[in-house]
């Protein structure tokens, strides 16, 4: 399975001008990371300031940072995976070689066999 990749999909977005700034908010996500969590999820209805928030935080971290935009057509699992190791490697270069390699076999394993255990549990982290 091979498919284009849309290379603005991988792009932080740029600052807004008068954006307004939610330290609160900022504040969480920067204690997330210094709590070592690997996932931050982030819900709100369309509209809210969601990408504002994380792009404005992540563009102050001071590093690499992997952003990857999803829509309604990313909801297949192997598109979704190819566009992860895609947001990853333009961190890291190399990170997710033998992923990509099985996504683009002319017939990849399904998901749940892949060796690396992609889908393990990340464990908790703690609230604030």
């Amino acid at each position: 399975m091979s498919s284009a990749i849309l290379a603005t999909k991988l792009f932080l977005p740029p600052p807004r001008p008068k954006a307004v700034l939610r330290l609160r908010l900022t504040e969480r996500l920067s204690h997330g990371l210094a709590a070592h969590c690997r996932l931050t999820l982030i819900s709100a209805p369309a509209g809210f300031g969601k990408t504002t928030l994380v792009g404005e935080w992540a563009a102050g971290l001071g590093r690499p940072t992997a952003w990857l935009s999803l829509d309604e057509g990313d909801n297949d699992p192997f598109r979704f995976l190819t566009y992860v190791v895609a947001a990853l490697r333009t961190v890291a270069a190399g990170l997710g070689r033998a992923e990509l390699a099985v996504l683009q076999s002319p017939q990849p394993a399904p998901v749940e066999t892949h060796p690396h255990g992609a889908a393990q549990p990340a464990g908790r982290c703690p609230s604030r």
